[in-house]
């Protein structure tokens, strides 16, 4: 089958702002739809301040500033991870990843492209924040999934962040994931928390996509530099990234051109482009 026959779901992670665990959440994600069965890629777009490769104990030799480079293609700078997941690193702490040219993503197109048929589920971890860059990543991907946990500015920054999503970007609907609850409730509490203001303020559909909890074996994986899901399979934090990764595979795909992979590369160079 040709890439552009092979529609890949697009699923791009992200939190108003940092320590909302969306590194962990996009790790655990990827790991556990790959138990499921899926062919699961990662892309570390943190450009600034990668860390996926920490968090799993990988040691890329090379990363995406030799794609862009031309000096690799994205096979050869693939990491292989757990179960069988796929890791893109980024380029950490190279100031100039995170102004790339329209040239540069044009490139990224065409690498993307020639593993397109590689792929049923792209995971594309951004920079915590509101940053152009991160806009861009989320405003290509199909789905945006919001993480957000129990601290008012985590709340205040993700109604920040779906603002400018819906007012300049014309996105019409988001997933929430709480992370790191105590409960349950304590979870959809948190979505109806900040449905209540965007339904007040915004023309913008939010979706729960679930919780998960506070788990001691979360920071004891951090600790060994593996996914929870991996290491510490029956913990409660790992049956919940096990029925997230279920119902992720739920959501409908799109059929039209939104379903490929080329109109997430695309839409990228296509706004670098407006930039430039």
């Amino acid at each position: 089958m040709s890439s552009s026959l092979n529609p890949v779901q697009v699923l791009a992670v992200t939190g108003g702002k940092g320590g909302v665990g969306k590194t962990n959440v996009s790790v655990n994600l990827g790991v556990a739809l790959c138990k499921l069965g899926r062919r699961v890629t990662l892309l570390d777009a943190d450009l600034g301040l990668a860390n996926v490769d920490v968090m799993l104990g990988l040691k890329p030799r090379r990363n995406l500033k030799d794609v862009l480079a031309g000096d690799a293609s994205l096979s050869e700078v693939i990491v292989p991870g757990p179960k069988g997941l796929r890791v893109v690193p980024a380029a950490s702490g190279i100031p100039e990843m995170v102004q790339l040219s329209a040239h540069e993503h044009a490139g990224l197109v065409a690498a993307f492209s020639e593993i397109a048929h590689q792929m049923d589920v792209l995971i594309v971890d951004t920079a915590a924040g509101i940053s152009g860059e991160v806009m861009n990543f989320l405003t290509a991907a199909q789905e945006v999934i919001v993480v957000v946990c129990n601290e008012p500015t985590s709340l205040t920054d993700a109604y920040a962040l779906i603002k400018i999503l819906q007012q300049d970007y014309g996105v019409q609907r988001v997933r929430v994931l709480a992370n790191m609850v105590r409960t349950q409730e304590e979870g959809r509490s948190l979505f109806a928390k900040l449905e209540t203001v965007t339904e007040r303020f915004l023309d913008i559909m939010l979706q729960y996509a679930g919780a998960i909890p506070f788990d001691d074996h979360v920071r004891r994986a951090v600790q060994r530099q593996r996914s929870v899901v991996d290491v510490y399979p029956v913990a409660p934090a790992s049956q919940s990234f096990t029925t997230l990764a279920r119902s992720v595979d739920s959501w409908p795909l799109s059929s039209g051109p939104r379903g490929h992979l080329e109109f997430f590369v695309e839409q990228l160079v296509s706004q670098r482009s407006g930039v430039h």
